[in-house]
């Protein structure tokens, strides 16, 4: 019986985690070896959408690296020795910290040719890195097939680039237009394409010049390929014994307890929010401080605060939450995931949102704890670790927790960006892992706001940068019939019910609240994650899915 593409796929994103697993457990690979060519064969076959056009033996997926090179740590491209660690105490080095813009981790330029990166979010977070440095390994060696001749002889446009780099790196001025026309012919893009990436990257503050980085990879590829000067991924041994024991998990949660215990908060009801650091905030105290009447009031204070207008009603509303109740608790564990507190007992107005009152005895007004997002597995490790009682001087404190409220972003399968799904369900891929609630959420809640909005299962992924159209297009039509998909939600439900209905540390009747915005639609040729940002798009959804959290909690 003849396979189908979406089951082809899925057992090629099987054997990527496979060859992952082992490769972690083996402490080291060549990427152009034996076991990196498993990993580089398995992407091909699966040939994510975010990854465009990784498949094409000549041209480069321009829009693709830029999402990629985005989330490693500058100068990446230049190392011929990439070295995964654990928190190891590189932080009170001398070595210059690098942070990705959009995948917050501490890395470390050792030397020229070694780039250390700290992964301290959970083996979702290695494999995902995995992933990226497969795909630039891949790219790496189309850049290198286009700049020689068969015999491995360097061609001109090769020759003239590596000029341009070098006057780029002394400041020197040159010939933009013949530099975009030599990069072209090595991209295998046309020259309006390469124009345009050209323009993106250097409009990006994480990554060097498009330039740089299609030289360097080329050059690591070259100095393999001629003269053996092999690549090489390393795990340190402190990363592979700590990974999968809740080591960052655990300091996490214990900072958060520790905090409502002396703020004397441990035994108020608590509702636990899974969300950004700004929108629960902004919500909560623009209400109260500018005496905002209506969810549509605080959506037009919250784009004027995104415009990033010094003039806007931000810190106004920061120095209210400051003297009501707010509590600040950036993160030092190393998990990457900043908490709020909010004490509704110390607010000075008796609303919490337009309509809605709190308790009028303190004992009974709640604390909302707020949790910036996780990544993958990290949600479980951090969700499970909070959930646990508090251990102090011998004693086990129990956390009144009356919800867990979960606000994410995610891949809609149909539909388009902005608009909303609300979960009946979890489905965990690749295993036989599904999770049914009641979600206190409803589609009707969102209705009439002129966004669009899907209910039904979403589906749990291994990584946002493993899927293809064979795979989604399956989830959506099949029984499954999908809304979105996401990389949490099974791990935040697993630690839930595991709190509240096995190890009884929580109480049963907790409620579950979840929503999501879609980031993407994985399905739609340019409106993949690569495809950029939200921006302003993102504010409605985002705000209108607190304030009906807020509302469903407090009504």
């Amino acid at each position: 019986m003849k396979r189908t593409r979406a089951q082809e796929s899925r057992a090629a994103i099987e054997r990527l985690y496979i060859t992952m697993r082992h490769l972690f457990m083996r402490g080291t690979y060549k990427p152009m070896g034996v076991s990196g060519e498993s990993l580089v064969s398995s992407l091909l076959v699966l040939s994510p959408e975010i990854y465009g056009l990784v498949i094409d033996e000549e041209k480069i997926e321009l829009d693709g690296l830029l999402y990629v090179m985005e989330r490693l740590p500058k100068g990446i491209e230049e190392c011929r020795f990439v070295r995964l660690i654990s928190r190891e105490g590189y932080e009170h080095s001398d070595f210059l910290t690098l942070v990705p813009s959009r995948r917050k981790r501490n890395c470390y330029r050792v030397d020229e040719d070694q780039m250390y990166v700290e992964m301290t979010r959970g083996k979702s977070d290695i494999y995902d890195i995995l992933t990226h440095l497969t795909f630039l390994y891949i790219e790496s060696e189309k850049i290198r097939k286009n700049s020689t001749d068969h015999k491995g002889r360097i061609n001109l446009n090769w020759e003239m680039l590596e000029k341009i780099v070098e006057k780029e790196r002394k400041g020197e001025e040159f010939d933009s237009e013949a530099a975009c026309s030599y990069l072209s012919h090595i991209t295998g893009r046309t020259f309006d394409e390469t124009h345009q990436t050209i323009q993106k990257f250097s409009a990006s503050s994480n990554s060097n010049s498009l330039f740089s980085i299609i030289y360097h990879l080329g050059k690591l590829s070259i100095n393999e390929f001629l003269h053996e000067k092999d690549r090489e991924i390393s795990f340190s041994a402190t990363l592979r014994e700590r990974v999968g024991h809740h080591v960052y998990g655990e300091l996490w949660a214990n900072r958060i307890k520790s905090v409502l215990d002396d703020q004397g908060l441990i035994q108020r009801p608590i509702h636990i929010i899974s969300a950004n650091l700004h929108s629960v905030v902004n919500t909560i105290y623009g209400h109260q401080a500018l005496g905002l009447k209506s969810y549509e009031e605080i959506e037009k204070i919250a784009m004027e605060i995104s415009v990033n207008d010094k003039k806007n009603k931000g810190k106004e509303i920061q120095a209210f939450a400051n003297k009501n109740g707010f509590i600040d608790l950036p993160d030092l564990s190393g998990t990457n995931i900043g908490a709020q507190l909010i004490d509704t007992a110390r607010m000075s107005k008796g609303t919490i949102i337009p309509g809605i009152s709190l308790p009028k005895e303190d004992k009974n007004k709640p604390v909302i704890v707020v949790m910036d997002y996780a990544f993958g597995e990290q949600a479980y490790e951090c969700f499970d670790e909070l959930l646990k009682p508090y251990e102090k001087d011998g004693k086990s404190i129990p956390l009144d927790v009356v919800s867990a409220s979960i606000m994410g972003k995610a891949g809609i399968l149909e539909g388009n960006k902005g608009d909303i799904m609300i979960p009946n369900s979890h489905v965990f891929e690749g295993t036989a892992d599904n999770y049914p609630f009641k979600n206190e959420l409803k589609k009707v809640d969102f209705e009439g706001f002129g966004l669009g909005v899907y209910e039904g299962p979403m589906i749990t992924v291994l990584g946002t940068s493993l899927q293809n159209k064979d795979v989604l297009t399956y989830f959506l039509e099949s029984s499954w019939k999908a809304a979105g998909l996401e990389m949490e939600g099974a791990h935040y439900q697993k630690a839930i019910q595991s709190a509240s209905k096995i190890r009884n540390s929580i109480r049963k009747n907790v409620k579950v609240l979840y929503a999501y915005y879609a980031s993407d639609n994985p399905l739609e040729t340019g409106s993949t994650l690569a495809s950029g940002a939200l921006g302003m798009e993102g504010v409605r959804p985002t705000y209108l899915i607190t304030y009906k959290i807020l509302e469903k909690l407090f009504s």
